[in-house]
């Protein structure tokens, strides 16, 4: 069992203790051993091997915990668990969802009828077992049908993607009311997190109600679930929560602070003002023990008070944030306007839906600088994937084009080459020595075990005409998990054989990670941040792979594709 998915375990324990009810002391524990694993740069496993190595001195990690990942290490399994998860099964915790139903009643429905699945608990409405049950009823039922589509819908987190499409729009109505003063949203979306379960709006404004009835008027608002004299939530849509905060302008910051998160990181905030003799919250910054705030308006001065430099919000998960705060060497995190080329993009030659002249000139339109068409090979079939022959007719097209298009972009010849099942390449080296830039991709045999996967993936890093792994673990968010693979040994080789990795910018991937991206960075990896556009539409999904970046701690210096494509050699040192 890897870094990542130990300290998942921990957080799922955390998660299942909360729903309990558990001592919060012991919560934190989980929580923050979780962190402290997901931020080691070698694997758990190699410290526990180590005699002289002790792990329970890395801070955030205890005894406890030690045990606990030695024997997730040891048999791939935890029995607390597995006790937990007997105890509050997902379809309880699904089923407390339901609007109204809450965990007590869940878990009746799930002893009395045998519900192991919201499917089975629609059966039981539609014929009417629910109702007979004590304590339930005809009413009960019919409410838990209505509810069973938010419960469905809220147990997924929505992409980034849809949020900001979302926060776009609503952003757009809120500004049109004159009440509003001063508007920002917060939480999990301003963090830049790749899926997003809720929306906070923070609004400064003397008229409450206008401001509350304007929301509710949002276009997209399907249900009012509360409203008070601060604090308003609806539902848009099916089931998404968007919660509207009105704070007072001195307030302003600290509620900003406090409403964008993490967790983790508030934490830390608030012990650093500890020590200093402060009080911080959703309110202000307060000297202990008194009521009357020193600052809280503007969101720097938060930070300001306790002795940081503001810390943009994609870095805020407890991780390397406050370490570099605090030596004042906080990096100058990439933007999109940092970015001239990419290097991954589909033309009609196989599934894009433009042709290569189309795609040239919006990479133009676009400002870049250079750029590669990178068809499928041919093994992804479904997408008319190029042999050696096809392959070859493009590259000369390309050969002809570059005169059209001098001093205007360079157009580099390039292949999405699969990884084969067996491992090797999809094309032989002779056809793929021709190409200025080479990816190396998995499409099948994702669920092969992790030593295959990883296997493959080290045989195309070591093949010297691979340039870069595309999209590396395989994952789509909330349809696909990540396949098995050891990044560390991909990282490890990558760096040795000076083989780029790609942060693929489409937002149903985001792949690598923020978590990989931060191995990498701390690996000096350079990372190409790519479309892998499929139309002229989808080379605008880049500003998603930027704040993925930024997630990663990751400056322009550290993107390949920010700098000309003359200097690409010099960026491995």
């Amino acid at each position: 069992m890897d870094n990542q998915a130990i300290a998942s375990v921990f957080e799922e324990m955390a998660r299942l203790l909360e729903f309990k009810g558990e001592n919060p002391f012991r919560i934190r524990a989980y929580v923050n051993g979780a962190q402290a694993i997901r931020q080691l740069e070698e694997p758990v496993a190699a410290i526990l091997k180590d005699p002289q190595r002790d792990l329970a001195k890395i801070p955030g990690i205890g005894k406890t915990l030690v045990e606990k990942t030695k024997v997730l290490v040891e048999t791939g399994g935890l029995p607390q668990l597995e006790t937990l998860r007997e105890e509050i099964s997902p379809v309880i915790l699904a089923m407390s969802r339901i609007p109204g139903l809450g965990a007590k009643k869940a878990v009746r429905l799930r002893e009395e009828l045998g519900i192991e699945s919201l499917d089975d608990l629609r059966a039981a409405c539609q014929d009417g077992r629910v109702a007979k049950l004590k304590g339930f009823g005809p009413k009960s039922q019919e409410g838990i049908l209505e509810g069973l589509s938010i419960a469905e819908q809220a147990a997924k987190r929505m992409r980034y993607a849809g949020a900001d499409r979302l926060v776009d729009t609503l952003d757009q109505h809120m500004r049109s009311c004159p009440a509003v003063k001063r508007l920002e949203f917060a939480g999990s979306y301003r963090r830049g997190r790749e899926t997003v379960g809720d929306l906070d709006l923070l609004v400064v404004a003397e008229d409450h109600a206008a401001v509350m009835d304007h929301f509710e008027a949002f276009p997209q608002r399907s249900q009012t679930i509360m409203r008070g004299d601060t604090k308003i939530s609806i539902r848009v849509d099916a089931a998404f929560q968007v919660d509207l905060r009105v704070v007072a302008a001195n307030q302003f910051g600290a509620a900003l602070q406090y409403f964008t998160g993490s967790q983790a990181h508030n934490i830390q905030v608030r012990k650093l003002a500890i020590a200093k003799g402060l009080k911080v919250n959703e309110y202000g910054v307060f000297p202990d023990g008194s009521e009357d705030s020193i600052t809280g308006g503007d969101e720097a001065e938060v930070y300001e008070a306790i002795g940081l430099p503001w810390i943009p919000p994609e870095l805020r998960e407890h991780r390397d944030e406050f370490k570099w705060a605090e030596k004042k060497t906080l990096p100058k995190l990439v933007e999109l306007d940092d970015i001239v080329g990419d290097m991954h993009m589909h033309t009609d030659a196989t599934d894009g839906q433009n042709t290569l002249e189309e795609m040239i000139e919006a990479a133009i339109d676009r400002g870049l600088q250079y750029i590669a068409i990178t068809d499928h090979s041919q093994r992804v079939s479904m997408a008319g994937g190029l042999d050696a022959a096809r392959a070859s007719a493009q590259w000369k097209k390309i050969a002809k084009l570059r005169d059209r298009y001098a001093g205007q972009i360079q157009v580099l010849t390039g292949i999405e080459c699969d990884i084969l099942e067996a491992g090797g390449m999809d094309l032989p080296d002779d056809v793929l020595a021709m190409a200025d830039w080479v990816l190396g991709s998995i499409h099948y045999g994702q669920k092969q075990s992790r030593e295959k996967i990883t296997e493959r993936i080290l045989g195309a890093i070591e093949n010297p005409h691979v340039d870069c792994i595309a999209h590396p673990t395989g994952r789509l968010i909330n349809r696909r998990p990540s396949y098995e693979v050891d990044m560390h040994a991909v990282m490890d080789a990558a760096k040795a054989h000076k083989t780029f990795l790609e942060l693929n910018a489409n937002p149903a991937r985001l792949d690598l990670n923020d978590e990989h991206l931060a191995m990498a960075r701390k690996r000096g990896i350079p990372i190409v941040i790519s479309t892998d556009a499929h139309s002229i539409a989808n080379m605008d999904l880049l500003r998603y792979g930027i704040v993925q970046a930024r997630r990663g701690g990751l400056t322009a210096a550290q993107i390949a594709n920010t700098h000309a494509w003359s200097d690409w050699p010099s960026l491995w040192k």
